[in-house]
């Protein structure tokens, strides 16, 4: 590796831009975090450009961090996928180490992301390859651990590439600076026993618990609220007070923030975004074919924007699990039950010259959420879903028309 001049890079202190590394010729530096140095580079041999992620010469001598970049070259290596970046070499020149890897020529999400957020067509389109991308590591038994949208390029032609696994499938137990803010543009990597960016780790990893898959499902709902708004769904004065927006708080509806969001993307937001694990998707599998869903309405011009007024989906920490494909909100549940209730009643009998009057009537009058209405085939009975008697799970009733309600299941999970 050859070196030539001396370049300052603002308050930061000087780094040495090399000029080639065996057969790559350094063309330009793209960027820098806590995993090294990037270049872009011009592949001798090949004729091909490329990006050169060098561990810093200060570096090497951390085993951990040594470790830990090996492990994003293995990890990223392991995946075939054409959402995920392909990784041609990695190796070692006079004690210094690098990946090499294919060169994408576009912005990172977090700088394609307008001000005031992208648009919903637009945000699709992103977010089902993204969702892909993810569902192919998982699926390799390998989790991003640090997804957020400086790991996300987006080519010219909008393509994505998933970048950065230097976190996956990580153990690591260096101390976490207690002064460090956070950072509210360019965000790298957390050092320490809790690892990951800290505006877009899940409560659970916030916590240093074990991770799994749904670690990456919650970060996929912080990146998918910050696309669709232009803000973060996670971002305090500090590193502490944004972990305990994390582990305490929800982000600002969606319908307040981007009131054009659809009703059923906001659903799937703030499925993402539960802080239990257990009531977000459980595979990104599912949440791929439901983005790819709405994806084709949007496409296809049939997915509509959100009526003003309507009922709005509740925040992601009162959903209960199973409840959110359906629910818009206790209101909007007790309206259909009613109308289905008109539906079924017989028509009262009409008065010779007068038009025949439909009357509604309201079945349920709990605060709760109640959802999933079925009537007895005579229509004198309904069977519904209600978390009145908990206000944490779902049980069912049964209740006569105009008469009192009766709980049939006592389970803690939702029925």
């Amino acid at each position: 590796m050859r070196e030539i001049g001396t370049r300052y890079d603002g308050a930061q202190s000087k780094t040495m831009t090399p000029q080639s590394i065996t057969h790559y010729e350094i063309i330009e530096k793209l960027g820098e975090g806590g995993m090294g140095v990037v270049y872009k580079a011009r592949d001798i041999k090949l004729d091909r450009m490329v990006a050169i992620k060098v561990l810093p010469a200060g570096k090497t001598g951390d085993a951990s961090r040594k470790q830990r970049f090996i492990q994003e070259a293995r990890a990223a290596s392991a995946l075939n996928h054409p959402n995920i970046v392909t990784i041609h070499e990695i190796a070692e020149e006079n004690g210094i180490d690098f990946i090499v890897m294919e060169y994408v020529a576009g912005k990172t999400l977090d700088q394609a992301i307008p001000r005031r957020g992208m648009r919903v067509g637009e945000t699709l389109g992103i977010a089902t390859q993204i969702a892909g991308a993810l569902a192919a590591a998982h699926e390799a038994k390998i989790v991003h651990r640090d997804l957020k949208p400086g790991n996300v390029m987006v080519s010219d032609k909008g393509v994505v590439k998933l970048l950065d696994f230097g976190l996956a499938k990580l153990q690591d137990k260096a101390p976490l600076g207690e002064d460090e803010n956070t950072r509210t543009a360019g965000p790298r990597t957390e050092e320490g026993s809790i690892l990951g960016t800290v505006s877009y780790m899940s409560p659970e990893q916030a916590e240093a618990k074990p991770v799994d898959g749904r670690s990456d499902i919650f970060s996929f709902g912080a990146v998918l609220y910050e696309m669709l708004t232009g803000q973060r769904a996670f971002l305090g004065e500090s590193r502490i007070s944004t972990l305990s927006r994390i582990l305490n708080a929800d982000p600002p509806p969606l319908h307040e923030v981007a009131p054009e969001v659809p009703v059923e993307l906001e659903r799937i937001v703030n499925r993402c975004l539960r802080k239990d694990p257990r009531k977000r998707f459980q595979g990104v599998a599912d949440l791929e074919i439901a983005l790819q869903e709405l994806k084709e309405e949007s496409d296809s011009g049939r997915l509509a924007a959100p009526v003003a007024g309507a009922a709005k989906p509740l925040p992601p920490s009162r959903i209960p699990g199973r409840a959110a494909w359906w629910v818009t909100g206790a209101a909007a549940t007790l309206s259909l039950a009613a109308g289905v209730a008109w539906y079924r009643m017989p028509a009262p009998a009409a008065k010779a010259g007068a038009p025949n009057e439909a009357a509604l009537t309201q079945l349920t009058f709990d605060s709760g959420l109640t959802v999933e209405p079925s009537f007895w085939p005579g229509g004198n009975m309904i069977a519904y879903a209600s978390d009145r008697a908990t206000g944490a799970n779902l049980d069912i009733w049964i209740q006569q028309m105009g008469g009192e309600a009766k709980r049939l299941t006592t389970h803690a999970a939702d029925d």
